[in-house]
C-alpha cells in the first residue's frame, strides 16, 4: 500500500465547478495504478451519475454518502440529524483512512459541512492528525476554513468566472449530477 513515501493534504475549494469531480479525477487516476480510495460524501444523499461509475471500479474505488436525500438547506441552527449524520461521516471516513485498505482518502463537501458547522473545524484537524504518513487526503467543497488551507500541502481554489446556472439551466444528468 501507499502512493509514494508520503501522503499529502490537498484542499480543492471556490466557488467555481468542479471540486467533486477534480477529486474523482484523481482517484480514477489513482486506480489506473492499482491504488484503492475512499470517498466519503458529506451533505449529498442523492443518485449522482459518480456513484454508477464507480460501481465498475468497486475493486479499486468506494464511495458512501452521509447526507439526506434532497438539497440540505442550513440555516445558523443546523438539524440534529444533519449534524449526527457528518460526525457519523467523519467516523467512516476515519476507520476508512486507519483501516490500511486505501491510499487515498477523499472528504468530499467536508468543507461545506463546516461552513454549516455540521462539524467543527477541531474535529476535521484531529482527523488530520492522525493521517498515516503515506495516505493522500483530500477535502472538497466550498469555504475551506483558513486553518484547513494553511495545514494543507496543496490548495487549489476553483473560481466562477461563468456558468450557465446564471441563465437557469438546471443541473444535467451526467454533467453536474
Amino acid at each position: 500500500m501507499g502512493l509514494t513515501d508520503r501522503g499529502y493534504i490537498q484542499v480543492y475549494t471556490g466557488n467555481g465547478k468542479g471540486k467533486t469531480t477534480a477529486a474523482l479525477g484523481l482517484a480514477l487516476r489513482a486506480a489506473g495504478h492499482g491504488y484503492r480510495t475512499y470517498i466519503g460524501q458529506f451533505l449529498k444523499g442523492q443518485d449522482y451519475g459518480e456513484l454508477h461509475s464507480l460501481e465498475k471500479l468497486k475493486d479499486y474505488i468506494t464511495i458512501e454518502q452521509f447526507g439526506r436525500r434532497g438539497f440540505i438547506h442550513v440555516t445558523s441552527n443546523p438539524d440534529e440529524e444533519d449534524i449526527r449524520r457528518a460526525k457519523d461521516g467523519l467516523i467512516h471516513c476515519h476507520q476508512a483512512m486507519m483501516s490500511g485498505q486505501y491510499d487515498l482518502i477523499v472528504l468530499d463537501e467536508i468543507n461545506v459541512a463546516l461552513y454549516f458547522n455540521l462539524l467543527e473545524e477541531e474535529e476535521v484537524h484531529r482527523f488530520l492528525d492522525d493521517k498515516p504518513e503515506k495516505i493522500e487526503v483530500i477535502l472538497t467543497g466550498r469555504y475551506a476554513p483558513e486553518s484547513i488551507c494553511q495545514r494543507a500541502d496543496l490548495v487549489t481554489e476553483m473560481k466562477e468566472i461563468k456558468h450557465y446556472y446564471q441563465q437557469k439551466v438546471p443541473a444535467r444528468k451526467g454533467i453536474e449530477r
